[in-house]
């Protein structure tokens, strides 16, 4: 068994959160997990860093705890391509000690680039399609997509880690655990029923 610790980003600033990476590892911590949220969930939290320099700088401060985006919605916010080539950046930066966790988002985080926000089984249906792009680009050369949420051209990850960047894929139910089950490295959930 480990013990993780989540940096939470709608409770803390950047510098305090990679304060307490490095805190939680010296304590023990295996893992440390970093929200990636645009805006708190209350106001009253009154952060939210960009997850993405929070992990950077976290991977600079530790050693050992796997580093892991908690989760990153790669459908509305970021293009598939692009949160490739951070996890594939990120993996570098951390020797190997990230993974690539993703998920099909929260209106709160996602409605700010103005694209509205889909019924869950169109975010699961650009999900499937951005961890299909993701992945492509994770095995190396030139990546061609032309699906029915998103299009990539001649895109390829020019910095690679030795290893493939894990991913794991937030699910909640039959229907997800279903369709990211094939696709994912590990499934990240908060309630464990197998119903």
């Amino acid at each position: 068994m480990r013990f993780g610790y989540t940096l939470m980003t709608e409770q803390a600033g950047p510098k305090d959160l990679v304060r307490f990476a490095k805190a939680a590892e010296k304590c023990g911590f295996g893992f440390e997990v970093c929200s990636d949220h645009y805006s708190p969930w209350l106001d009253e939290q009154g952060h939210a860093p960009y997850a993405w320099s929070v992990l950077g700088a976290a991977s600079q401060v530790t050693e050992r705890a796997e580093l892991l985006s908690f989760v990153t919605c790669p459908t509305m916010r970021y293009h598939p391509a692009i949160v490739a080539q951070k996890a594939a950046t990120m993996s570098l930066l951390s020797d190997d000690r990230f993974i690539l966790g993703l998920g099909a988002g929260e209106n709160l985080n996602e409605h700010v680039v103005g694209r509205g926000w889909p019924p869950a089984n169109v975010r699961h249906e650009m999900l499937s399609e951005a961890v299909e792009i993701i992945g492509e680009l994770f095995d190396g050369g030139y990546v061609n997509f032309a699906g029915q949420h998103y299009r990539v051209d001649s895109a390829r990850l020019w910095d690679l880690p030795r290893r493939r960047t894990p991913m794991a894929v937030a699910v909640s139910g039959r229907q997800s655990v279903e369709r990211f089950a094939p696709a994912a490295d590990a499934m990240i959930t908060t309630e464990p029923d197998p119903g």
